[in-house]
């Protein structure tokens, strides 16, 4: 059995499409959700979902509030306490949910499967860290790269509403490994979901990040839009 590990990003669609183009049987493909996808990812997966049919994109659902401030501990320094918090390098525990939950839904079939992950070309090293597992990686055999994968989804008129435009990666928009750029294109144009974002720094006993929380961010790029307002003013 394959099973497509699907992201929704841009490597992942690129490499589903790819093999149904080329005639590779695809029997599952495995979405995680993890209800801090932006918008626009959501309208992703159906115009996929229609381009796969008759295959359903099974959707895996992470309730991402609960793990980040409801779930009480049972181990650890933090025992008894409530949250995981903001994820940082060392504790990616959002990373972690993802995968468990696809060994969960694979634990439900019988049969010998093959799992296909989309790694583009210039990420291969990253393959290793899978060794001895039964993971093909369609897009570095093919020699697909980051770019190449991109243009490719763009071509079959798949744009994400442009957020490839303004973010590297297109995953959870609350991530606090964004970049600062990113971060600041977040606060600027998606307003509803910084508004969410102040609110959760606000029960994570973890800073957003080890230089800024959520709070230092919003006036940094507050008084960044004034003075850029300022300065507009100016010229006329």
């Amino acid at each position: 059995m394959n099973i497509v590990s699907f992201s929704g990003g841009k490597d992942s669609t690129a490499m589903l499409l790819m093999m149904l183009e080329k005639g590779i049987q695809v029997d599952r493909i495995i979405w995680v959700d993890t209800t801090k996808e932006f918008p626009q990812m959501y309208e992703h997966i159906k115009k996929i979902q229609a381009m796969v049919e008759p295959l359903k994109i099974e959707v895996v659902e992470i309730d991402f509030d609960y793990w980040f401030g409801e779930h009480i501990k049972t181990r650890g320094k933090r025992k008894g306490e409530k949250g995981y918090g903001f994820p940082d390098f060392r504790n990616r525990w959002c990373t972690a949910l993802k995968r468990e939950a696809v060994k969960k839904l694979q634990k439900t079939i019988s049969e010998e499967s093959t799992q296909f992950h989309g790694i583009a070309f210039d990420e291969k090293e990253r393959t290793s860290n899978n060794e001895g597992r039964n993971i093909k990686y369609p897009l570095v055999e093919w020699q697909i790269t980051e770019k190449q994968a991109l243009e490719y989804c763009y071509s079959r008129g798949l744009d994400w509403g442009g957020l490839y435009e303004k973010f590297h990666r297109v995953s959870c928009w609350c991530c606090p490994l964004s970049r600062i750029s990113e971060l600041r294109v977040l606060y600027n144009e998606f307003p509803e979901l910084w508004k969410e974002l102040e609110e959760m720094d606000k029960k994570s006993f973890r800073k957003f990040r080890s230089d800024y929380s959520v709070k230092d961010l919003s006036e940094k790029f507050a008084t960044q839009k004034f003075i850029k307002s300022r300065k507009q003013m100016n010229i006329f």
